[in-house]
């Protein structure tokens, strides 16, 4: 008798799914641990990474997933010929133990006390003078550096993709279209920004030193910038797979030519912006006249490339910004770009509100059950009815109840999670717009609440606009500000353990360096022109989760006899839920806050909505 999988119950269904699924990850653990017989390695590190180093890849370099069957976006799988761990960090854990169990393949919590770091690990592992592999193209060259040293004595081998030999059918490489950006979007000139990153250097097309060096950069969303074009190599990044270097030699692009139509191949001609395939950069970089100076960013350059122009008898001098200088000038929005934000906040406040109102429509029973994986493709379909949207910033976020305890939790469209008048539901999701880039999330209170539940969420609404208030000197960096949103949700024995803010892209990728707001400390300071996110939040695992999240803008706020000071605008337009709000523990100052925030957001969506829509927004930033 044949049996189909999908006929049989559910009961009996998804563990057999379940058991067929870690059979295959297993098997190809074991197609691993040949190649490495047969090159004689005794352990292999798998990154999540492209040789770009940027937040998402292509299906072609999901090495990692593919291998341990964990689809979260950021971990390292190592396998040794015995065994198999993964490390993720605190947004992932839940997730990961469910995923790996029954594949074989150890989690390692990053940042637990009890957890060993890789290098710990393996030399617990192996024996002294194994050796490690790495696939040379997807590890920077700082990564190297810090691999070698602390895995000693073990010795770390350069290979080449080892997928390409043990992953049938692999998905092929894929490349887009590309679009210009024209200069009443950008702000400035492809000229003016490699001269702002020349200036930046020390390098003066004018003195004799520039006339050696040349620049090389690999980061995608760095050469998008700096070119003034945009693409959809990546998923959810606007971006091209390509190289840039720029320097005595012109400014030469490596990209695969058929994204180049006439219109964007004439902007890149106008801008003396030289042409090449994407696959020739490796070789046109070992023609590179030994006696140039080479300079690039020892955290985003891969050690392959490293290796190709750190020839013998040639000078390399490291890019000393974290980063790299491109990412820096990048992070300093002009004018335009700040008035491209604002524009895009205002229309990604439309679809929100839509996307509210749909919410209670439907959780009153009005007409359809509401699932997480459909009310993530509703607050895309109401963000499309503008003209100018184009797609979401990052996989959409719409977590209900002890899912919401996840920070980067996906809905799973083959496991539907029904939405109920219960507990909380947390929706983190953004949009790009060709002026500028979202990123959100409001969590909402559906049912009756606990008093932890309110006291829980009034605190990290503490938080947040804390932060948004903060007025600090010039040359403040992040770890000195993360305190303001932390601090509340401290007072009451509770923690988060990511960022809360990361920069934001000018419709580029919306997780964004260099500069950060976390406790660990970065050396950049914030600056005027910077977008950066707002997000504390608090986790109860199996219970629920809340973050509220907005956009934040960095600007100069006075100077006196002691110096200049910073603060931050809020740009992001979308009411936050007041349900759950406990309001006698917020101070007047923070009451004052939330209701001059609720009035602007009035003032400015209001003009764009029906009478109806006004009616509710009315009602959802009146005062308390």
């Amino acid at each position: 008798m044949n049996i189909s999988l999908t006929s049989l119950p559910n009961f009996i269904y998804l563990p057999l799914v379940d058991f067929i699924i870690m059979g295959i990850i297993k098997e190809r653990v074991n197609k691993l641990r040949s190649f490495l017989l047969e090159e004689k390695l005794e352990a292999f590190i798998v990154p999540s990474t492209d040789p770009h180093f940027g937040e998402y890849v292509q299906d072609y370099y999901k090495c990692r997933e593919w291998l341990s069957g964990f689809d979260g976006s950021a971990a390292t799988v190592v396998v040794t010929l015995n065994d198999a761990a993964l490390w993720t960090d605190s947004r992932y854990f839940v997730q990961a133990e469910t995923q790996l169990e029954g594949s074989g393949i150890s989690l390692m919590k990053m940042k637990n006390p009890s957890t060993p770091s890789i290098s710990e690990w393996l030399k617990s592992t192996l024996k002294e003078n194994s050796s490690v592999g790495i696939d040379s193209l997807l590890f920077s060259k700082k990564q190297v550096d810090s691999y070698e040293l602390s895995l000693a004595p073990l010795k770390l081998r350069f290979c080449k993709d080892p997928f390409k030999q043990i992953w049938n059918n692999r998905p092929p490489f894929l490349y887009s279209e590309a679009r210009v950006v024209p200069l009443e979007i950008s702000g400035d000139s492809t000229e003016a920004k490699l001269k702002k990153c020349s200036d930046a250097l020390g390098l003066n097309l004018n003195n004799s030193y520039s006339k050696e060096y040349v620049y090389i950069l690999s980061t995608c969303d760095d050469i998008a910038w700096l070119c003034n074009i945009r693409g959809s190599d990546i998923p959810f990044n606007p971006l091209l797979y390509s190289y840039l270097l720029f320097g005595s030699v012109g400014t030469h692009l490596f990209v695969s030519l058929e994204s180049l139509n006439k219109g964007v191949k004439k902007h890149l001609e106008s801008n003396n912006i030289i042409v090449h395939s994407y696959n020739d950069f490796y070789n046109f970089i070992q023609n590179l006249d030994p006696g140039m100076v080479r300079i690039a960013s020892l955290d985003t350059i891969s050690f392959e490339v490293f290796n190709l122009i750190n020839r013998s008898g040639s000078i390399f001098v490291s890019d000393a910004i974290p980063g790299g200088v491109v990412a820096l000038a990048k992070a300093v929005k002009n004018d335009i770009e700040i008035a491209g934000f604002r524009r895009a906040m205002l229309e990604d406040a439309l679809a929100w509100v839509k996307f509210w109102m749909f919410l209670e429509e439907n959780l009153n029973g009005n007409n359809q059950e509401l699932t997480e994986s459909l009310l993530a493709n509703k607050i895309a379909e109401f963000r499309s009815q503008c003209a100018d949207y184009c797609g979401e910033s990052f996989s959409p976020i719409v977590a209900y109840e002890k899912n919401g305890a996840m920070p980067h939790y996906s809905p799973d469209v083959k496991n539907p999670v029904v939405i109920k008048r219960e507990s909380f539901l947390l929706v983190d999701t953004g949009a790009h717009y060709y002026y500028g880039t979202t990123d959100t999330t409001r969590t909402f209170a559906l049912g009756n609440l606990s008093v932890e539940q309110k006291r829980d969420y009034t605190m990290v609404l503490k938080g947040m606009i804390n932060l948004s208030l903060a007025k600090f000197p010039k040359g403040t960096r992040g770890a000195s500000l993360d305190i303001l949103a932390r601090g509340p949700i401290f007072s009451i024995g509770k923690l988060y353990m990511h960022g809360t803010g990361h920069g934001v892209g000018h419709n580029l990728c919306v997780h964004e360096g260099p500069q950060s707001i976390r406790m660990e400390e970065n050396p950049i300071a914030f600056v005027p022109g910077m977008v950066t996110s707002n997000e504390p939040a608090i986790y109860e695992s199996g219970k629920y989760g809340i973050r509220i999240e907005n956009i934040l803008l960095c600007k100069r706020w006075k100077e006196n006899s002691f110096g200049e000071f910073n603060c931050f605008e809020t740009l992001t337009l979308i009411p936050i839920d007041k349900t759950a709000i406990e309001s006698s523990l917020l101070t007047v100052g923070e009451l004052e806050w939330l209701n001059s925030y609720h009035e602007k957001v009035f003032e400015k969506l209001s003009p764009r909505l029906s009478s109806s829509e006004q009616k509710w927004l009315a009602e959802k930033t009146s005062n308390i």
